[in-house]
């Protein structure tokens, strides 16, 4: 039996641990070298570059024959005996002036087709001279006018067929009767007029377009036309919303000429309207000129529409005295007033009752086309008043009068006097004060009239 000592056995055979240790720094001795070779291969490489390109040798022979050759190309070529060429290795520089860039694209073909000639670097600038520009400039008047001269007998053709539909819209719109679409509304007659004869101009035109071969304006006179009228649309975008205003006021049509109106708190009798302003001459006989815009967009209270108008006035009564006897015997006088209504008959209603006594309202009716508001109002207050005074009925007690001298019993106390409760021949007849004046106005054409007089309102 062969027996081996455990410490023998240890020492023959190393540990996992250290075997281990071994080939790790056997793999980093490897990497190592590896990476020692490899700098000076890079190294190396960097120097091998310049050294190869340093190996291409220019040949200034063949660059001089090379540029020789394009120099004699271009001396064999009119217009181009300026250009200077340049070779180096194997690329060819142009330098000069020329007339034209057919002169200048010529010259680098030339380049470029030279044997021995890899790339051209064409700096060759175009010169005109002043007189070759005008030469071409006329010449191009002459070659236009020729076109002309050509087209001649189709441009008289097209504009005689402008003429003649500009003629026809003329005819047709002062004959819209015939196309049943006749207007009462005197402004949209004439616009309507206006529409026809554009129609008709804008055909002809068309047609006359087409026979020149120029359709392809019309697009762009359009388009040009829709950008124009954007612009000034926002530029005049005031007298635009005034002319728009004018036109729908013409056809709603809330008042005629000489209708007295009250609008935004301004009265007076209409003169005229315009494609601007309608014009009103107040009652005082002055002009007014008030946008059309504000007129549209105002409160329009029309006097005249209605030939029945209404009055009204108020009287103070004492508290003592008797409300029904006072509203009969007013209501009585009222209707004595010349012009006053029987249907609807006068009326009278209690307003207040206050501590400075009782309120009485009264109205009445009248005829504006026969009688005048104002004097018929008046005079029913006269013959009120009178009626009361005769009656006893008196005033509010609120003014008091203290006296400190005794009266004389034999003066002679004058009398006050009575107002008479008789109707008088009292002039309640049309104000027609500023008649004349508004006639005047009228005639004198204050711009155009869009309102028809007489005319039916919608």
């Amino acid at each position: 039996m062969h027996l081996i000592d455990p410490a023998t056995r240890a020492s023959s055979r190393p540990p996992r641990l250290r075997q281990s240790l071994i080939w790790l720094l056997c793999l980093l001795i490897a990497c190592g070298s590896a990476s020692a070779w490899a700098v000076p291969a890079l190294l190396l490489a960097k120097q091998a570059k310049p050294a190869a390109s340093a190996s291409v040798e220019t040949d200034p022979a063949a660059d001089g024959e090379a540029r020789d050759r394009i120099a004699a190309r271009l001396r064999e070529v009119d217009g181009l005996q300026a250009v200077i060429p340049s070779v180096s290795n194997g690329a060819a520089t142009l330098d000069g002036l020329v007339r034209s860039e057919q002169m200048r694209k010529a010259a680098a073909t030339i380049a470029a087709g030279t044997p021995g000639i890899t790339k051209v670097d064409n700096r060759i600038e175009v010169h005109t001279p002043v007189s070759t520009r005008l030469r071409a400039a006329w010449d191009l008047i002459l070659a236009k006018m020729i076109r002309l001269l050509a087209a001649l007998p189709l441009l008289v053709v097209a504009i005689v067929i402008v003429l003649l539909a500009s003629w026809i819209g003329g005819f047709l719109s002062r004959r819209l009767h015939w196309l049943r679409i006749k207007s009462r509304n005197p402004y949209m007659d004439g616009l309507l007029r206006r529409v026809v004869q554009t129609i008709a101009l804008l055909i002809g035109v068309l047609i006359a377009l087409d026979l020149l071969g120029a359709t392809s304006l019309v697009g762009a006179v359009l388009g040009s036309a829709g950008v124009i009228g954007l612009v000034v649309g926002f530029a005049f975008r005031d007298i635009a919303e005034n002319y728009v205003s004018g036109v729908l006021l013409s056809l709603r049509r809330p008042f005629a000429p000489g209708d007295h109106v009250m609008i935004d708190n301004r009265e007076g009798k209409v003169v005229a309207l315009s494609s601007r302003n309608t014009v009103l001459m107040t009652m005082d006989g002055n002009e007014l000129r008030i946008p059309n815009a504000m007129v549209f967009k105002s409160i329009v209270l029309n006097y005249s529409q209605n030939p029945q108008r209404r009055f009204e006035f108020t009287i103070t009564i004492d508290a003592a005295e008797s409300i029904g006897r006072s509203q009969d015997l007013a209501l009585l006088q009222i209707a004595k007033v010349p012009g006053v209504l029987e249907e609807p008959a006068p009326s009278s209603v209690v307003q207040d009752f206050a501590p400075t006594g009782i309120v009485l309202r009264f109205f009445g009716w009248v005829d504006q086309r026969e009688t005048d508001l104002g004097k018929s109002r008046g005079e029913a207050i006269r013959l009120v008043k009178a009626a009361f005074a005769d009656a006893g009925i008196a005033a509010p007690q609120t003014t008091y009068n203290i006296v400190s001298t005794r009266k004389s019993v034999d003066a002679d106390e004058p009398r006050k006097h009575r107002e008479s409760t008789r109707v008088s021949n009292a002039d309640t007849s049309v104000n027609r004060d500023i008649d004349t004046q508004l006639a005047a106005a009228q005639r004198a054409g204050v711009d155009e009239d869009l309102l028809e007089a007489g005319g039916p309102k919608p």
